[in-house]
């Protein structure tokens, strides 16, 4: 991996022309004041060296995934260490982890049905100061 991906703190990658990613991002940023979470676009360079050094299909992944360090979570799984990272009430949401992957990915895929119910958009542009400096390119 390139020496410019920092890896001591968790990235999000997100997909940066949908909607519902972007919304997602909306959350998690008013709850994480301490800016412990870095973000990149599925789309970009970095994290299309970050999905290929997980493995992961670096053209068809539709999905959150959550980097930290060695590690690599998608879809509930990433929800949920988010979720933990943020605290609050948030942190109840890692308890899901108990429903089995196949049930709580359902739940996932249902609700991030995204490319169906909500428009696609431009590469989402994250511009405002701290945001700005979160976002990696």
């Amino acid at each position: 991996m390139s020496p410019e991906i920092p890896d001591e703190k968790p990235i999000v990658l997100f997909d940066g022309v949908c909607n519902r990613c972007n919304g997602f991002l909306q959350f998690i940023l008013p709850r994480d004041t301490d800016g412990k979470i870095q973000f990149a676009s599925l789309q970009s360079d970095i994290g299309q060296e970050l999905l290929e050094a997980h493995d992961l299909p670096t053209d068809t992944l539709e999905s959150i995934v959550l980097i930290e360090g060695d590690d690599c979570y998608g879809k509930s799984g990433a929800v949920a260490r988010i979720a933990a990272h943020l605290g609050g009430g948030s942190a109840h949401a890692p308890s899901f982890r108990y429903l089995p992957r196949p049930v709580r990915d359902r739940a996932y895929d249902f609700v991030a049905g995204r490319y169906r119910w909500f428009e696609q958009q431009d590469p989402c542009l994250m511009s405002t100061g701290d945001v700005r400096s979160r976002v990696l390119e």
